[in-house]
């Protein structure tokens, strides 16, 4: 008899598991490549205008940007203590560490829009919505078109992170995976920990270099 967690075609869970576990790697190198193409686009415009990034950067918030980048990294723990957990079949401890981690990733999400309200009223919009003062010349314009879209994209990923922890929070108090299978729950940290891994390249690009 098929266990209520196995689907067709495979034999057994183990089988599933590797399947699943294959597939989440393809999606991480398709993230990879994604965030990649963003980072050297930054690199060539850091080389061609190393003065627009450092006055960018200083534009940024240091203090939020490094308070993120704590929560984050904390958060990567919580997850890493959930499976872990569920590894021991505690479940009820399982749920709790990542209810926590997908709390960080809301509270993450929070202190980004508090920023971006803060650049917005200060004329650091994208594009042509771009209003302050700029003794670049036009580079600061240039930078935030980089920065919005970098960070954004990274936000909407974090959104996505939140949404699959609750769920695999859901479906471990509910008893559909524990200790037997533990597949859904691994991989759904990994997910987050390249999450957590994007963001830590994000932080001194967009933070640090100043």
């Amino acid at each position: 008899m098929r266990s209520g967690r196995l689907h067709a075609p495979y034999a057994d869970l183990a089988q599933q598991g590797h399947a699943a576990r294959l597939g989440m790697w393809v999606v991480i190198a398709s993230e990879i490549l994604l965030f990649s193409a963003l980072f050297a686009l930054y690199a060539g415009y850091r080389m061609a205008e190393p003065d627009v990034i450092r006055a960018g950067a200083r534009r940024t918030s240091l203090g939020l940007g490094t308070t993120m980048t704590y929560i984050l990294v904390t958060s990567s723990f919580f997850v890493a203590m959930g499976v872990a957990a569920l590894r021991r079949g505690v479940r009820r401890a399982c749920v709790a560490w990542l209810l926590a981690a997908a709390a960080s990733g809301v509270v993450f999400l929070g202190l980004k829009a508090t920023e971006y309200h803060e650049h917005l009223a200060h004329g650091l919009a994208p594009g042509s919505h771009f209003a302050a003062a700029d003794p670049t010349g036009g580079g600061l314009g240039l930078f935030f078109a980089l920065y919005y879209v970098a960070t954004g994209l990274h936000a909407l990923h974090v959104l996505a992170g939140v949404i699959v922890l609750a769920i695999l929070a859901l479906g471990v108090w509910r008893g559909r995976w524990d200790a037997a299978y533990t597949a859904p729950v691994e991989l759904g940290g990994l997910y987050w920990h390249l999450v957590d891994a994007i963001w830590l390249f994000l932080w001194p690009l967009f933070y640090l270099l100043r």
